[in-house]
């Protein structure tokens, strides 16, 4: 009989019967089939095609066969509510306020979802989402996630390395960066509407920061399928990092020679380096970055040096001043 540590956190907490996996996946493949590109939904009129749209904006479903993550994928810190991590969200692609996003995630429709993938890679092409997912079980990580506005939460993700599913498709020996794209459509993200930043939303990552083990891609978290405020249906955790590279709905991966341009760093470049790993001594230009307030907590802590994954992802900085690189 398994000890409550070999199993994930989303089975401890929440003891609901989840959905076989296999029928997460039949689901979003039957919706692949209606698409041979990026996602997009035709209004046919016919009773298939409206049923097609009602499941596209299905709340988050719960997932199952998911593997728990070892120790170093397991932050001990009290975890977020559930509540308070869906409803307290930054995603400007729905609108500038907390509670924006949530109120519009409706908009979004998140089955057929396809990913292109390119660039500096011997097997590109534009897969959908089910079939980007398959050959790697889902895995649970409880991380830290630390805001640049100096608040923090601890979330129980569900997703798949990044690294595996990036090593599928035979990065090049020139393929030094990773490039992210979200989904471009005002009709279903509004807060495009508005030139808030210049979109699509894009981020980017050095292609060891991809690679390492910490990095995953998430499609759910609390045990079911990512809500739309939180990046439905494919987005970055990049748990020593600050949240704004964590980008969301994701379209399009792109691995490149050269540093990609990323949103906040082009919007605002004096505020937002290319890299944003949570550094204490490294103030914002508006506000220091020593402490955190931790969502439904009113005091404030110490910020950890790379947002406390420092023994494991510090080597990868090691030479580089991280206060010119921030």
């Amino acid at each position: 009989m398994p000890s409550h540590r070999d199993l994930p956190e989303s089975q401890i907490t929440d003891r609901e019967i989840y959905l076989r996996r296999r029928d997460f996946l039949r689901t979003s493949a039957t919706a692949a089939v209606l698409a041979s590109g990026l996602p997009a939904l035709t209004a046919c009129g016919t009773e298939d095609a409206v049923a097609q749209t009602k499941a596209s904006v299905r709340g988050p479903r719960p997932l199952a066969d998911i593997l728990p993550a070892p120790n170093r994928f397991r932050a001990e810190d009290p975890q977020t509510p559930e509540k308070d991590a869906t409803t307290y969200n930054n995603f400007y692609e729905m609108g500038t306020d907390k509670d924006d996003p949530a109120r519009n995630a409706h908009r979004l429709r998140t089955e057929p979802w396809s990913v292109s993938v390119e660039g500096e890679i011997a097997k590109p092409g534009v897969i959908p989402l089910e079939d980007l997912l398959r050959p790697h079980p889902l895995e649970e990580r409880v991380y830290r996630l630390r805001c640049v506005e100096a608040w923090s939460m601890v979330i129980p993700w569900v997703g798949v390395p990044l690294g595996d599913v990036l090593k599928r498709f035979e990065p090049t020996s020139k393929a030094r960066y990773v490039a992210f794209e979200t989904l471009l459509d005002p009709e279903q993200l509004p807060g495009q509407k508005r030139r808030v930043l210049e979109w699509p939303y894009r981020e980017g990552l050095r292609i060891d920061e991809a690679m390492h083990p910490l990095t995953l891609l998430a499609v759910g978290m609390y045990g079911k399928t990512l809500p739309g405020q939180n990046g439905a249906p494919l987005r970055l955790v990049v748990p020593w990092k600050y949240g704004f590279k964590s980008i969301k709905s994701i379209v399009g991966i792109r691995l490149q020679a050269d540093e990609p341009v990323t949103a906040w760093n082009q919007s605002a470049p004096g505020e937002y380096g290319f890299y944003a790993n949570v550094n204490p001594e490294v103030s914002h230009p508006r506000w220091s970055q020593a402490r955190e307030r931790r969502i439904g907590d009113w005091r404030k802590r110490p910020t950890l040096p790379f947002n406390g994954y420092g023994d494991q992802v510090a080597s990868l900085y090691a030479g580089m001043d991280l206060r010119r690189n921030f």
